[in-house]
């Protein structure tokens, strides 16, 4: 198991080390990241991740989700998900998910979307996005544009570009 609490200020340095530790400086160049240039993280749903107790305490993952709009309609984007390497398939990006998906729901979000690997996202109920639904702002491998509803049907009536919510 492992302890996940909703980010803090003083967590910023060590998320940018493990951000850069899990994916390296090829991130800055992904199309999700041009979503959250300026942008800033949904509030309430950014979350690290503990292991080990006392002196042997350390943050081994790290999530957020950030506001984003689909032809229009609010919706949420997942990620960046990161996790120590030498931890991952151990279940803490999973209960990370787990945390903010709840989280998201409780205050009254509907739609998230994410860039990933879809039999791993489908563990927490993702699915691919029907072809021609959702226009990114920049190159995406489609097989990885993934969605969930947090509402039954949320989803349905929703089609259109990702942008940044007005004003970002």
């Amino acid at each position: 198991m492992f302890s996940i609490e909703n980010e803090r200020p003083d967590h910023a340095a060590e998320i940018e080390e493990l951000l850069d530790e899990a994916f390296g400086p090829g991130r800055y160049a992904k199309t999700a990241q041009r979503l959250r240039e300026g942008n800033a993280p949904a509030p309430g749903l950014s979350y690290v991740a503990f292991s080990g107790e006392g002196e042997a305490r350390r943050m081994v993952g790290a999530l957020s989700f950030w506001p984003i709009l689909i032809g229009g309609a609010p919706a949420l984007m997942l990620g960046p998900l990161a996790v120590k390497p030498e931890l991952r398939g151990k279940g803490c990006g999973i209960q990370l998910m787990e945390r903010g998906l709840a989280d998201a729901k409780r205050l009254g979000h509907r739609i998230v979307i994410l860039v990933g690997d879809a039999p791993y996202y489908a563990r927490v109920g993702f699915g691919p996005v029907p072809p021609g639904r959702v226009l990114m702002p920049g190159p995406v491998d489609l097989a990885r544009l993934l969605y969930r509803e947090l509402d039954i049907g949320a989803f349905s009536n929703v089609s259109g570009a990702v942008t940044k919510p007005d004003g970002v």
